[in-house]
C-alpha cells in the first residue's frame, strides 16, 4: 500500500483524491448511489494486501483504492465481511435486555456500519463504466442502467458496483409473480423488487368495488397496477415522483400487455380528479432513510402514509374505497401504534370497511437468530379497506 493522501474538501464532495503508485497524485469524480461522501483518506491497495491491515484501515475510515485482481478484491471483500460479522466475544449482561425499538436502532447502528467498513474498498473505472482490472466483468450494463452513459473515470465502492451488477441480473431475469400467473416484473435498479410478494396477493384477492377506474398512488414497478390490469379494471392511472420508477413501470405494462389499460403519471401521490379505487401501499416503518434507496422501506413520521390518507376521501368518487397495504412490523418494534393508526384513519375523515390480513413468507421472519426476530415472526400484512365517512 502506499502513502496516505489526504481527499477532498466538503466543497468538493463530488471528487475523490489520492496519490498513485508513482508518486502522481489524482483526483476523479466519485459516485455513491447510496449517496455516501468520498472518503477523505485513501490509500493505493492491492493483491499483496493483507486482509488484516484493510480491516484495520477501513475501520479508521481510510478506504483502499484497489489496482490488483478484481476477483482478489471480492475476495478481499468477503475475508473484511467476514471480520465485521464474527460474533462478539461474550460479555456479562448488565441491566435490562433492550426494548424492541432499542432493538431496533441498534440493529440499524449496526448495519450502517457495516456498509460504511465495506464500502471503503474502492474499484476505479476508465470513461465507458469500464473497469481497468485484470479478470473484471464487462459491467458496462449494468452501470448504464444505474448511472446513465458516462465519458469520464470515476470511483466507486466494489459493494455498490455488486448491487449494480445483482439489480442488472434481477432486471434481466425478473421476478416471479403468482398473482400475474406466474408472469415475471422486472425491477429496475433503485426501485422496490415485489420479492415479498404477500401484498401483491393481498390486492389480487380482494374484492373489487363496482367501479372502471382505479389509482395506484406510488405505483414503483408497476405491480400492483398490473394485476389490477389483469382483474379487469378498465383504467388504472399509476403515479411516482421516482423517474426511475416511471420508466420501470411503463416497461412492464408494456411487458405485460397492460399498457391500454394503465397509464403512468408522475405526481407527489394523487393525480387529478376521484376514482372508485385507490391503492397504496406506502412504506412500512416510520424510520429516516439513511440512503436514497431505502426509501421504499423507511418513511420518516409516516409522511407518506398520513398524506395517503389526508387525500383519499377528497379523491374517492361516491361509495369508493382506498386500499392501504400495510405491515404491522412498526407496531411490533415500537415504532407506531394501532391506535396510531386508527387515529390517522379517523383523523382523515375515513372509516374501516373490511381488512385482509396476510402471514409473512419471507425467511427471515423464521430465522431466530436474525435480531428483529421476535418482531418479524409476529409480522402480519394488512390490506385496509377504506371508505370516507358518511
Amino acid at each position: 500500500m502506499d502513502d496516505v493522501n489526504e481527499g477532498p474538501t466538503r466543497t468538493e464532495e463530488a471528487v475523490i483524491g489520492w496519490r498513485d503508485a508513482d508518486g502522481a497524485e489524482r483526483r476523479v469524480r466519485w459516485r455513491s448511489e447510496s449517496g455516501a461522501p468520498p472518503p477523505r483518506r485513501v490509500v493505493v491497495a492491492d493483491d499483496e494486501t493483507r486482509a488484516d491491515d484493510a480491516y484495520r484501515l477501513a475501520c479508521e475510515g481510510t478506504a483502499l483504492l484497489w489496482r490488483g485482481d478484481f476477483q482478489n478484491a471480492r475476495q478481499l471483500l468477503s475475508a473484511l465481511a467476514r471480520r465485521i460479522d464474527r460474533p462478539p466475544r461474550r460479555q456479562r449482561r448488565k441491566g435490562a435486555e433492550p426494548s424492541q425499538v432499542q432493538a431496533f436502532h441498534l440493529y440499524r447502528q449496526a448495519r450502517a456500519q457495516r456498509a460504511r467498513t465495506l464500502g471503503m474498498l474502492l474499484i476505479p473505472f476508465d470513461p465507458g463504466h469500464v473497469v481497468p482490472l485484470r479478470r473484471a466483468p464487462d459491467v458496462v450494463q449494468a452501470c448504464t442502467e444505474a448511472y446513465g452513459p458516462c465519458d469520464e473515470p470515476y470511483v466507486t465502492s466494489l459493494r455498490e458496483l455488486l448491487g449494480l451488477i445483482g439489480a442488472h441480473e434481477w432486471r434481466r431475469k425478473g421476478v416471479p409473480i403468482p398473482a400475474l400467473d406466474g408472469d415475471r416484473i422486472h425491477p429496475h435498479y433503485g426501485v422496490f423488487s415485489p420479492v415479498r410478494g404477500e401484498y401483491v396477493d393481498l390486492v389480487a384477492r380482494a374484492p373489487l368495488p363496482g367501479t372502471a377506474l382505479a389509482f395506484d398512488i406510488g405505483t414503483g414497478t408497476g405491480v400492483l397496477a398490473a394485476v389490477l390490469g389483469r382483474r379487469g379494471m378498465r383504467k388504472v392511472i399509476a403515479t411516482d415522483q421516482d423517474p426511475r420508477a416511471l420508466a420501470c413501470a411503463q416497461e412492464n405494462l408494456d411487458r405485460l400487455d397492460v399498457s391500454d389499460r394503465v397509464e403512468v403519471v408522475q405526481a407527489d401521490l394523487f393525480p387529478d380528479g376521484r376514482a372508485g379505487l385507490i391503492v397504496c401501499n406506502p412504506p412500512w416503518v416510520p424510520a429516516k432513510p439513511t440512503s436514497p434507496l431505502e426509501h421504499a422501506v423507511y418513511d420518516p413520521d409516516s409522511r407518506m402514509l398520513r398524506g395517503f390518507l389526508r387525500g383519499l376521501a377528497d379523491h374517492l368518487e361516491p361509495g369508493g374505497e382506498g386500499w392501504l397495504i400495510l405491515s404491522d412490523l412498526a407496531e411490533h418494534l415500537g415504532l407506531r401504534t394501532r391506535d396510531e393508526l386508527l387515529g390517522m384513519i379517523g383523523t382523515s375523515g375515513l372509516e374501516v370497511a373490511g381488512r385482509l390480513d396476510a402471514a409473512p413468507a419471507h425467511p427471515r421472519a423464521a430465522d431466530p437468530d436474525d435480531p428483529l426476530h421476535a418482531a418479524r415472526s409476529a409480522e402480519v400484512t394488512s390490506l385496509w379497506r377504506l371508505r370516507g365517512r358518511a
